[in-house]
């Protein structure tokens, strides 16, 4: 974790911590380090169902992969942050979905650094809160200085059900190399009650609406990971409970 004495929010990467949650979890397992090696490729699955902080260091070599597929659900608090370091011509996707009700606090974080050029980077993040639920992307994408060539590109949106959910987006770009392809995007905002509307008018009930909606919201998301199935599963399940 790199970190010695828990952490407050004052601290950037925990500012929207539920640092009470943390403090009955302290201290945190160690970071997993994983290095893929040039022209390799790597995958996982994190399924955070339990309430647990997840840690993994990722070393990605030239001309190699690396896929990480999320579904960040459970407990009173649960957290998954990666640190992700990207060789020339090194390629990283990250398809992301957080879900959480009640008093829930969720949270992505993310530091994607492009050391070397023509490495890409992709990362898709979806939120879907309600009740007094927090949601949080924090999500750095950093460009050395000689990573040119490097296309990199965030889109973080979040689904709030209730007004006294929260969700918190930062996607952030740093850049210091100046031949780049780096965007992000992000949006926060309720189901579209004129498509509510139209689907209860086709005499779907509300709640069945709202979950297609909701379904079409995250679709895609985990497309192409060895778990895909279960992910689906895990994530409709976890939305039918909230609406």
């Amino acid at each position: 974790m790199g970190t010695a004495t828990l952490p407050t929010r004052g601290d950037e990467a925990w500012r929207y911590s539920d640092i009470d949650a943390l403090a009955r979890a302290w201290p945190l397992p160690a970071a997993e380090c994983v290095v893929v090696p040039a022209d390799g490729h790597f995958a996982r699955t994190i399924f955070q169902n339990s309430g647990s902080v997840h840690t993994l260091d990722i070393a990605i070599g030239t001309g190699a992969t690396a896929a990480i597929h999320i579904l960040n659900i459970g407990g009173e608090y649960g957290r998954v942050e990666l640190n992700v370091t990207l060789h020339e011509g090194a390629d990283f996707k990250l398809g992301a979905v957080q879900i959480g009700g009640g008093n829930q606090n969720l949270e992505i974080i993310t530091t994607v650094t492009h050391a070397e050029p023509s490495a890409t980077s992709s990362q898709i993040v979806r939120s879907v809160l309600a009740g007094t639920a927090t949601g949080t992307y924090l999500g750095k994408v950093a460009v050395a200085r000689d990573a040119q060539l490097t296309d990199s590109v965030q889109s973080v949106k979040a689904m709030l059900l209730d007004r006294s959910a929260t969700a918190n987006a930062k996607p952030e770009l740093e850049i210091y190399a100046d031949d780049v392809k780096c965007a992000h995007g992000c949006a926060i905002g309720e189901l579209d009650p004129m498509g509510l509307f139209y689907l209860q008018a086709r005499g779907i009930a509300p709640a069945d609406a709202k979950k297609l909606m909701l379904q079409a919201f995250v679709a895609g998301v985990f497309e192409g990971a060895a778990d895909e199935e279960m992910l689906t599963e895990a994530a409709l399940k976890k939305l039918g409970d909230l609406v």
